[in-house]
């Protein structure tokens, strides 16, 4: 199997590297985080309007660059080893999936806003009961006159504190866990009933506990059909996980990298570290780790296109050996850089941060696993 990328793909990486190379350094990245608004909506403007990659992964027809998956996964990876915290998994990823596969009223007017770095999306799936379970939802979506009224609670919404919509996942029929009766709704953030309470998470990055109170929404917020939504939640989703996989592949490369770096600088007995056998052995199995984890990435992003089981069990797969890699690779990096490894000072114990982080997102690794049984056995 081909597993070149185009000259297209290459230059998109070269771009995308070059400029966070240049923009995007560990310490200013350490500022940001420390000032409001805690992101650097400069960053997202020159994603947009210099870089273009915001545009990236839509159809030409949409004002994109008529690429897709990979392109998504290029642009994650490069992203992963550069730790941004910009959203465009949450609103490249996760909200044009929802607006190119669920096609609702105004999607092309909306994509033209992402595309222009003007529109930013923020995905409320998770409930404090759900764990990893997408049809387990308490919000509700009730029919009022042409529209809708939600109702509910979303739990750490990635992404929400400096987002203009969100992408709603609620209860329109059924039960509570019941697979039929899910519904997808856009939702500006603005809307009258829409309550945040914002706070950072423990790898940089800013959430949000997102109430809905009588949010009243037209007929055009509607993703999909009615009640029938989960399978379109769940093809999101799964693009979602590849391109977390690319992301976590720039953060294993970074790890390894860095942890390499260290060692031949750090002496002991009168020679670098990097000398000793043992610890030779030890980065070995890193970079066996992360080169697994790129395979097993690209073939996610692969079967993005093949039937739904084939490309839920390559996610899932994908999923596991990452889980694995960022715990097998972050914790080898901590113990091998020592306690300097959890200083704020060093960039390693911020890589470790984001790849325990990855681990449990959007599923853990136990979580995939069982799933990529499930669909086996079925």
């Amino acid at each position: 199997m081909d597993f070149s990328f185009t000259d297209e793909q290459s230059m998109l990486r070269d771009t995308v590297a070059s400029y966070l190379a240049d923009h995007y350094s560990f310490d200013q990245r350490r500022a940001a985080l420390k000032a409001e608004p805690n992101w650097r909506p400069d960053v997202w403007k020159a994603f947009a309007d210099e870089l273009g990659i915001l545009g990236a992964a839509f159809s030409e027809e949409q004002g994109g660059l008529g690429g897709g998956a990979t392109e998504n996964m290029v642009v994650m990876e490069e992203l992963g080893k550069a730790l941004v915290v910009e959203p465009y998994l949450g609103t490249v990823v996760i909200g044009g999936g929802f607006l190119k596969h669920g096609k609702p009223a105004g999607a092309d007017e909306l994509i033209g806003q992402i595309i222009a770095g003007e529109a930013i999306i923020a995905f409320a799936y998770a409930e404090p009961q759900g764990r990893y379970n997408l049809s387990d939802l308490k919000t509700t979506a009730t029919k009022s006159g042409a529209g809708y009224v939600l109702n509910g609670h979303k739990a750490v919404v990635i992404g929400a504190p400096y987002a203009t919509h969100l992408i709603v996942t609620a209860r329109t029929g059924g039960s509570q866990r019941e697979a039929q009766g899910v519904s997808v709704f856009i939702v500006p953030k603005s809307a009258a009933g829409v309550t945040t309470r914002d706070y950072p998470t423990v790898d940089g990055f800013r959430a949000s506990e997102v109430y809905f109170e009588n949010v009243s929404v037209g007929a055009d917020a509607l993703v999909g059909p009615e009640g029938q939504s989960l399978p379109l939640v769940e093809q999101v989703m799964d693009e979602a996980v590849a391109a977390t996989c690319a992301e976590a592949c720039g953060v294993l490369r970074r790890l390894h990298e860095g942890t390499l770096e260290y060692t031949k600088q750090r002496k002991q007995f009168g020679q670098p570290i990097s000398a000793f056998q043992v610890l030779q052995h030890r980065m070995v199995d890193m970079f066996i780790q992360l080169e697994q984890s790129i395979s097993m990435t690209y073939m996610a992003t692969i079967k993005l296109s093949d039937s739904d089981v084939e490309r839920a069990k390559g996610v899932s797969a994908a999923k596991v050996q990452i889980g694995k890699a960022c715990k097998f690779v972050g914790q080898n990096a901590i113990q091998l850089h020592g306690g300097m490894g959890m200083t704020d000072e060093m960039a390693i114990g911020h890589y470790f941060k984001r790849s325990t982080m990855i681990e449990g997102l959007f599923g853990s690794t136990d979580h995939h696993l069982a799933r990529y049984e499930g669909l086996s056995i079925g």
